[in-house]
């Protein structure tokens, strides 16, 4: 039996061969694990140019932009989904920006060992 696409991409991500399909497939598969963990709308987690979603209790957000919003690169986002970075060390990064209350996210990490 073959590998599911998660493990492909995955592999391919490790081995420094991940094409665009594979990061938009890792990051969408991860995003969804964190809604998973921490359902809810207080929080907007932006991973452009591939997934965008709404987690955390708390304060509903319906019109304009959010008052709480992480935003990080899509290798950023996989490598603290999966432990690989600390949510400090990504936030020190500069590539990670947050804005707002709850924009830690490091109670909830990771999402996947590897």
């Amino acid at each position: 039996m073959s590998e599911p696409p998660f493990q492909q991409a995955l592999q391919r991500y490790n081995d420094s061969t991940a094409d665009r399909a594979d990061l938009k497939l890792l990051t969408k598969e991860l995003l969804k694990l964190l809604v998973a963990k921490a359902p809810g709308h207080a929080v907007e987690v932006r991973v452009p140019p591939y997934g965008a979603v709404q987690c955390i209790e708390g304060p509903r957000h319906t019109r304009g932009t959010p008052g709480a919003v992480i935003e990080l690169p899509p290798e950023l986002w996989i490598d603290v989904a999966l432990g690989r970075t600390t949510w400090a060390d990504a936030r020190l990064t500069g590539r990670l920006r947050a804005s707002g209350e709850r924009t830690d996210l490091s109670s909830l990490l990771p999402l996947v060992r590897t």
